[in-house]
């Protein structure tokens, strides 16, 4: 073991053991006034998962798996079934099912050839290049993960500025000068897949971190179509500025003419060739997908064209389907659409099991540890306890500072800590002050817990300055084309700009859209 290795081991360690006597001092410390024992076990479960989320003591997956052990040992559930139900949530058979989709699209290329496309069609000026590679990396983010979609446009990105500086020009680590056009690129990408996931729901784990939630704590359910009403427009202000700033402002390229990266990534994208047989299908089950996961979240149009047994076998409700059973989830629940397309991927001959289960088990794993953190929360008492405790005394605030607020603090958490791991930590709490701030957003408790956790989800996507708050952060850091100071100087800026930003944007479309599309 190199001495590098035991130094880390050896922090590893002595974080794990702070966390577990933090843990054990809070369980036997005197029960606070207006929280019972179990909830304040739950609150020593999270102290300790939540310490070992940010330190990364332990891979984060792993942690996930010791808070149902933590939770039926100090005996919060009597039971360890209920403690482990978190694992079973329907939203992680999404995110398996969108896992799976991802791979099928990657083994055939098929995202690389839309980033190709987008490249050779828009790359004329050096700004519109940037542009165009961080329009390709949204867009992908939206349907395949950031940290997939990053490590896809990476290469790319890098093949491109090649062309355009000239290999000798692409300055890796230890070099005494990098080009605005390489920082701005670079950044750009990153930027991009964390902005592009917030679109969809299978964009970044948060996301359905966040749906899975509401439905378990509150029973409130937003379909994929609603989510795009929600993402959409953020992804849609955002992505400009985020560009705008890299390129105009803080990075501006030195170049005047990439028209041989245009052709560069026109000659990559003829190298590709047609899409064979296995890929048209592949192409076509996700195409059906997509429209299948959005046309099911629009059953309301559809209302008296069907008759009442069709319209609840495809859309769900409380009534007979044509199976003659009472109540139906629908078949275009999108959880159901998208478990579909795994064996449509089998039975297309374009997928064997390899392929497909070779996905991010450990981001699973850990969706399913914060979903039984937070059932016990909520079973305990725990978050109205915290919420009423921590956030009481901005009751009556202004609605921007409410929501400025928890922009600001989710961001600054998500720099330390993973964006997964920072919504699992902070959603419980949010959806518990809704009751708090019901009043002072003019809406029911429901309405308002769902909007301050979905603003609160979104903003763990935009977190910029260092390496550890997002995969695309890192990916990109670590390819040692650029030194930590651009991003911390891009990334300070932005925070900054995004949380006032992102705050005026979520209160505009609290008060004029969703109250359209989601309440």
């Amino acid at each position: 073991m190199s001495r590098t290795t035991a130094e880390s081991h050896t922090r590893r360690v002595v974080v794990a053991f702070a966390a577990t006597l933090g843990m054990l001092a809070i369980v036997f410390a005197p029960n606070p006034v207006g929280l019972s024992p179990r909830g304040q076990a739950t609150l020593a479960v999270m102290f300790f998962a939540g310490v070992l989320w940010v330190a990364r003591a332990l891979p984060l997956a792993v942690t996930a798996l010791t808070i149902p052990l933590l939770l039926a040992t100090f005996g919060v559930y009597g039971r360890v079934d209920p403690a482990l139900s978190g694992f079973s949530d329907p939203l992680i058979f999404l995110f398996i099912a969108g896992f799976m989709l991802a791979n099928a699209l990657q083994k055939y290329n098929i995202d690389r050839r839309i980033a190709l496309w987008v490249l050779s069609l828009m790359g004329s000026s050096p700004r519109r290049l940037i542009l165009a590679i961080m329009l390709a990396t949204a867009f992908l983010s939206m349907w395949v993960s950031n940290t997939a979609t990053t490590a896809m446009m990476m290469p790319i990105a890098l093949g491109i500025l090649a062309e355009v500086l000239g290999r000798e020009q692409l300055v890796e680590e230890g070099g005494t000068f990098f080009s605005n056009m390489q920082i701005a690129t670079l950044l750009g990408t990153a930027y991009a897949a964390s902005v592009g996931g917030v679109g969809t729901l299978i964009g970044t784990p948060p996301n359905v971190v966040v749906v899975a939630f509401l439905n378990r704590l509150l029973g409130y359910e937003l379909t994929f179509a609603d989510w795009l009403f929600v993402g959409v427009p953020v992804v849609v202000v955002t992505l400009p500025i985020v560009w705008y700033v890299l390129t105009y402002w803080l990075f501006p390229p030195e170049l005047t003419d990439v028209e041989d990266a245009r052709a560069k990534a026109a000659a990559y994208l003829s190298e590709e060739g047609s899409l064979d047989t296995m890929g048209r299908r592949v192409a076509y089950i996700f195409a059906a997908t997509a429209v299948l996961w959005i046309l099911g979240g629009f059953g309301f149009l559809f209302e008296g064209l069907f008759p009442p047994e069709v319209f609840t076998t495809l859309f769900g409700g409380t009534g007979t389907s044509i199976f003659g059973t009472a109540g139906h989830a629908g078949i275009l629940y999108f959880v159901l659409v998208g478990l579909f397309a795994i064996p449509a991927l089998s039975l297309s001959g374009a997928m064997d099991w390899d392929d497909l289960v070779d996905i991010d088990w450990g981001t699973i794993l850990l969706f399913g540890g914060g979903i039984s953190l937070a059932d016990a929360l909520a079973d305990t008492g725990a978050t109205e306890w915290v919420s009423q405790t921590v956030f009481g005394s901005l009751v009556g605030a202004p609605i921007v500072l409410v929501v400025g607020a928890v922009v600001l603090f989710v961001v600054l958490l998500t720099e330390m800590t993973s964006n997964t791991a920072t919504t699992t930590i902070i959603t419980p709490i949010l959806i518990g002050i809704g009751g708090i701030f019901a009043a002072t957003l003019g809406i029911e408790a429901a309405a308002a817990a769902v909007f301050l956790a979905v603003s609160g989800a979104i903003a763990a996507s935009f977190a910029f300055a260092l390496p550890v708050a997002t995969p695309p952060n890192a990916i990109v850091f670590g390819g040692g084309y650029m030194e930590q100071r651009h991003m911390l100087r891009a990334g300070m800026v932005l925070n900054a700009l995004m949380t006032v930003v992102l705050t005026a944007l979520l209160v505009a479309l609290f008060y004029f859209v969703w109250p359209m599309t989601l309440w």
